[in-house]
């Protein structure tokens, strides 16, 4: 319901319309400009969603100086995407197929933004920088040998173990990249003598890459950090994914967020950047979702952040009005943003919580639509709502 002080026709000056001009508006009035601009799913692969992060990122590269996209996939594949459209290495084809995670590759919006951000390096020499930043893992993980021996690579002197000692301890990459083990605790390899030795030798391995970090070229110390990050931060969640007490998902969840947390302050070095993901790993409030017979809680990346950015850190959630034949209920904060007279708008959430009281929290049938939390309005700072949802939603 409306604060009674607050009549409906004043949400319009809550709002604007979301265009150049609207995006260029909110961001003068944040305390600061921020390094990091999230942009949040409330669900993956809408169609009219990725459209619209597009034009709002092209905007930003044009009229506000960004110059970095990240977005919520494996950070190795991404270097795949970084060096086409730095260099053009590849075709659009292969870079989508290797270049993404959690099946992002196939979607039309991000071949479209790929294509976009070769085109605009091909005419200019301030080049536009692509990251992946979640780690390269599923509900599983992957193996830690790229980001390993990708690391020894680029150091320099004795290193805490041989190539062959590495290749042995390592093994193959199918006994760690195993689907059961999400599962099935028993089925990882995260506790195994060879894995414990693996994490001592990545500890080492990030030490001695602080001492030679005034040897590296600005380029290869940002990628041997990220190898020294993923590797230590593969390890350990491989070491959560053996563990068998309840304490098991709420940590790999917590884990999960963290490194993507970590990956996110290097892009901020590179920043502005825009940040596309999901509403649940950008927010700076704690993320609940359900699991089985739990209800996972813990920290999103959002919220790890902000408390390293401050202000520099601006967070905007994305809303959805009429999906299909699932239209909002009137007290539910979306029913209220349904009102806004435009189908694309861009709403200051932290007023809209003073305006809007008790609101209804929706309920959505589409299992994999977050719909917005009625009482964390106040630690947005903007809501992308967008009325009509025309264009059919596929799950990855």
């Amino acid at each position: 319901m409306f604060n009674d002080t607050v009549e409906c026709m004043d949400i319009k000056d809550m709002a604007r319309p979301l265009d150049g001009a609207g995006v260029s508006a909110f961001l003068r009035s944040l305390p600061a400009e921020p390094l990091l601009l999230g942009l949040g799913e409330a669900r993956h692969f809408v169609g009219e969603l990725g459209e619209l992060r597009n034009q709002i990122f092209r905007h930003l590269v044009e009229h506000e100086g960004y110059r970095s996209f990240a977005i919520e996939s494996d950070c190795l594949m991404g270097l795949v995407v970084d060096d086409y459209v730095a260099t053009g290495a590849g075709t659009l084809d292969d870079v989508m197929e290797r270049g993404f995670s959690h099946a992002f590759g196939a979607s039309p919006a991000n071949r479209e933004l790929v294509r976009w951000m070769r085109a605009y390096n091909e005419e200019r020499d301030d080049k536009l920088r692509f990251f992946g930043f979640d780690g390269p893992l599923e509900y599983w993980a992957a193996s830690p040998s790229q980001a390993l021996t990708s690391l020894c690579a680029l150091l320099d002197g004795p290193l805490p173990c041989t190539g062959e000692t590495l290749d042995a301890l390592l093994g193959p990459d199918e006994r760690w990249a195993n689907e059961a083990s999400a599962m099935d605790p028993s089925q990882s390899i995260g506790r195994s003598a060879d894995a414990q030795r693996l994490r001592l030798i990545a500890d080492d391995l990030v030490a001695l890459l602080d001492t030679q970090a005034p040897r590296l070229s600005a380029e290869d110390w940002e990628r041997a950090a990220l190898y020294g990050r993923t590797a230590t931060g593969l390890l350990r969640y491989h070491y959560w994914l053996a563990d068998a007490s309840p304490e098991r998902w709420p940590r790999l969840s917590a884990l999960r967020d963290a490194m993507m947390a970590a990956n996110l302050r290097a892009v901020a070095e590179c920043g502005p950047a825009l940040v596309s993901s999901h509403n649940l790993h950008l927010q700076r409030n704690k993320s609940f979702m359900p699991f089985g017979d739990q209800v996972l809680e813990w920290w999103s990346a959002g919220a790890i952040t902000a408390r390293h950015l401050g202000d520099r850190y601006a967070f905007l959630a994305s809303a959805f009005g009429v999906i299909d034949d699932d239209t909002p209920p009137s007290d539910t904060v979306e029913g209220v943003l349904s009102t806004l007279p435009w189908d694309r708008s861009l709403t200051d959430a932290r007023r809209l919580a003073e305006a809007v009281t008790e609101p209804a929290p929706r309920i959505s049938h589409d299992f994999a639509y977050f719909p917005l939390d009625p009482a964390q309005l106040d630690t947005i700072d903007g809501v992308v709502f967008i009325k009509f949802i025309k264009q059919a939603v596929k799950l990855g």
